[in-house]
C-alpha cells in the first residue's frame, strides 16, 4: 500500500505486560504507582535542597538538576497512563497522543544520556586535569552545556515523529508495550518498515553509543589517574568524588547495553521479559538516583543533616515548653 494520508486507526491499544494475569493487574498498577510517587518524591526533594541551600550551588549539583528534571517528565510521561490501564481498565490512547508519547519518550531518553556525557566531563577534568577544572567547568559553563543538551536532543525524536506520523496504519492498533515507542507504532504500519526502522536505530546508536564512547574514555583516564596516587587514602579519596556519578552511568547503560547487544547477537526474549527489563531500565534509575546521591555526595548528606536537625530542634523545644 503507498504512502500518504491513509490511515484508518484513530486510537492505539497499550498491553501493558502482556501475560499478566488479570487477578494482579490491581497489585501492578499499585506497585507502578508507587514507583511513580518515589520518583516524585526523591527527585523534587533534591531540586528543593538545591534551591534553598546556595552549599550545593556547585556544577556537579547543576549536572545532577537535569538528571532529577529528566526522570521526573519521564516517568510522567509514561506511568499515568500504564497506571489507569491496569487500575481503571483504560489501555486506549489516541493517535496523536500515541506520538506526542513518543517524541518525549526518545527525547527524555536523548537528553539523559547527553546529560550523562556533561557528567562525565565534569569528573574527567575534575580529576585529571584539576588545575584547569576552576576554568573551564562553572555554573555558567553547566548552564549552557545542559540548555545545549535539551536542544539539540530534540533533532532525533522530531524527525522520528515525522517520518512516522504520515504512514498508513490500517491493520492492528495493539502496541505491546507499557508506552508508545518507533519501534512499537511502526511495526503496525502497512508499508514496509526497514527505510524507517534503519535511520531510526542508526540515530539511536548515535545519541547512546557517542556518549557512551566518551564516558569510557573519561573513566579509563580517571583510573589511570587514580594509580598514579601514590596514597591508597588518596585513591580512595578521589575515587569516592565520582562513585556516585559512575553508579548512575552504570545503572543507565548497562541495561540498555545488554538489550540492544542481545538483539545483535540474535538473543531473543519474550514480550514480557523484554517489556519488564525495558521498564526496570527505565523506571529503576530515576527511583534510586536521589537515593545514591544522597548516600554517596558528601556535601548532599550535610545539607540533609543539617535540614532535619532545623526541622526537629525546634518542635523538640516547642514539646519542651508545653510539658513545662
Amino acid at each position: 500500500m503507498p504512502e500518504g494520508n491513509q490511515s484508518f486507526v484513530t486510537e492505539f491499544v497499550l498491553t501493558g505486560f502482556p501475560g499478566l494475569h488479570p487477578e494482579y493487574q490491581g497489585l501492578a498498577s499499585a506497585v507502578l504507582f508507587l514507583v511513580y510517587l518515589l520518583i516524585l518524591i526523591g527527585n523534587v526533594s533534591i531540586i528543593v535542597l538545591f534551591a534553598t541551600d546556595r552549599g550545593l550551588h556547585k556544577p556537579m549539583y547543576c549536572i545532577m538538576l537535569n538528571l532529577n528534571a529528566c526522570d521526573i517528565f519521564f516517568s510522567t510521561t509514561t506511568l499515568p497512563k500504564i497506571i489507569t490501564k491496569y487500575w481503571f481498565k483504560s489501555g486506549k490512547i489516541s493517535f496523536t497522543a500515541c506520538f506526542i508519547q513518543m517524541y518525549f519518550v526518545h527525547y527524555l531518553g536523548s537528553v539523559n544520556s547527553f546529560v550523562l556525557f556533561i557528567m562525565a566531563l565534569d569528573r574527567y577534568l575534575a580529576i585529571c586535569h584539576p588545575l584547569k577544572y576552576p576554568i573551564l567547568i562553572k555554573n555558567s559553563t553547566i548552564i549552557i552545556l545542559s540548555i545545549t543538551a535539551w536542544v539539540v536532543a530534540k533533532a532525533a525524536p522530531l524527525m522520528l515523529v515525522i517520518r512516522a506520523y504520515p504512514l498508513p496504519y490500517c491493520a492492528s492498533n495493539t502496541i505491546n508495550h507499557c508506552y508508545c515507542d518507533h519501534i512499537g507504532i511502526t511495526k503496525l504500519a502497512c508499508t514496509d518498515r526497514a527505510p524507517y526502522g534503519i535511520p531510526a536505530f542508526i540515530a539511536a546508536m548515535i545519541v547512546l553509543l557517542v556518549p557512551l564512547a566518551f564516558i569510557v574514555f573519561s573513566y579509563s583516564s580517571i583510573i589511570l589517574a587514580v594509580l598514579k596516587i601514590a596514597n591508597l587514602q588518596g585513591r580512595l579519596k578521589t575515587l569516592s568524588t565520582c562513585s556516585a556519578q559512575l553508579i548512575i552511568i552504570t545503572l543507565y547503560y548497562l541495561p540498555r547495553s545488554f538489550v540492544y547487544l542481545s538483539s545483535i547477537v540474535g538473543i531473543k526474549f519474550s514480550p514480557d521479559i523484554r517489556i519488564v527489563i525495558i521498564m526496570l531500565y527505565s523506571l529503576f534509575p530515576p527511583m534510586v538516583n536521589p537515593l545514591i546521591y544522597c548516600l554517596r555526595a558528601k556535601d548532599m548528606r550535610e545539607s540533609l543533616t543539617k535540614r532535619f536537625k532545623r526541622n526537629t530542634v525546634p518542635q523538640k523545644a516547642q514539646v519542651t515548653a508545653i510539658c513545662n
